[in-house]
């Protein structure tokens, strides 16, 4: 009976591994772009830290899997009243780049009118006038984003990890910005949180993609990075509790 729950043990343990070698592949594995020098510094430190991997995954495939469940009433209003608000799809679906370089699909609740993207820039601004009126509200208390558990719980997104860029974005990293490709993208991090208000930045620009590329994202970029040299399952609960009460705060 013992050898049994042992080898049950063993076996379960193995599979989370598996789980682990999913969000850090070997370093033959990579995308060619993550295969430099700059990118293998922060690799290294990854290495030694598996076991956080272990929880971090664990972490949220279990807390966003609870949270779709808790929060399906919500889910169904929100549907309801971003249909009676304005025409177009109710949830915004958009190319974005995670671990590996990898594009996937993420999924918001629509925050803006139907084909925002040929109106304007790819990143909102204040008062852009393409934000609906629910959008703004879900915008402040970060409604819209609800939608993404299910992106964490298929294993594209992580409850904390550098915010996924569309590839236009991506496109621009220097070598070493692409070790925040090691691992799956990120709905929240410190990056995210201090700069929480970067559409008042880019609202007094002439030109939003150059300054966000050229000004924001490199600056974003070093906390994200060092967040590579921090990672571990306690950090990522010490930065969702910060966003939470930055939210409340907002």
């Amino acid at each position: 009976m013992k050898t049994q729950k042992s080898i049950d043990i063993i076996i379960k343990l193995s599979n989370i591994r598996r789980g682990v070698e999913k969000i850090l592949l070997s370093w033959e594995q990579l995308d060619p772009k993550l295969q430099n020098e700059e990118v293998k510094k922060y690799y290294k430190i990854l290495e030694k830290r598996k076991l956080s991997l272990i929880f971090k995954r664990l972490f949220d495939m279990i807390v966003s899997f609870v949270l779709i469940l808790c929060l399906l009433p919500v889910l169904a209003i929100l549907y309801i009243i971003i249909k009676l608000d304005s025409p177009g799809d109710v949830i915004f679906v958009q190319n974005r780049v995670t671990r590996n370089n990898k594009m996937f699909k993420i999924y918001k609740f629509r925050s803006m009118v139907e084909n925002a993207e040929k109106l304007g820039s790819s990143v909102a601004v204040v008062n852009d006038k393409r934000i609906t009126r629910v959008g703004k509200f879900m915008r402040k208390l970060r409604l819209d984003e609800i939608p993404q558990l299910f992106n964490i719980l298929k294993g594209d997104l992580s409850f904390v990890g550098t915010r996924p860029e569309i590839p236009k974005y991506v496109n621009s990293y220097t070598p070493e910005m692409y070790a925040t490709l090691l691992l799956p993208a990120g709905v929240t991090s410190l990056a995210s949180i201090l700069y929480k208000n970067e559409s008042e930045l880019l609202n007094k620009s002439s030109n939003i993609d150059d300054t966000y590329i050229n000004k924001i994202l490199p600056e974003k970029m070093k906390y994200n990075l060092e967040y590579i040299k921090k990672v571990s399952f306690w950090y990522d609960i010490k930065m969702i509790i910060k966003t939470v009460v930055e939210v409340i705060k907002k």
